[in-house]
């Protein structure tokens, strides 16, 4: 069972940088590359929310649940 993050697919349907998402989302690059890789624990709605409101996608668009 694993989450997978697609959000480097939804920034280049977007071509949106990391830089300008993570400044448009107020949070440091830093923080959203380790989101971006798949390397956080977990991620908070009001994130969520603001990668989906800058992105214009739904939660789906960015994780994905696995069972294999």
């Amino acid at each position: 069972m694993a989450i997978i993050v697609k959000l480097d697919t939804m920034m280049a349907r977007r071509r949106i940088s990391l830089t300008e998402l993570a400044e448009r989302i107020h949070i440091t690059p830093a923080n959203l590359s380790i989101i971006k890789t798949g390397k956080c624990r977990a991620i908070r709605f009001s994130t969520l929310n603001a990668l989906c409101r800058e992105l214009h996608c739904q939660p789906s668009d960015i994780i994905e649940y696995s069972e294999e």
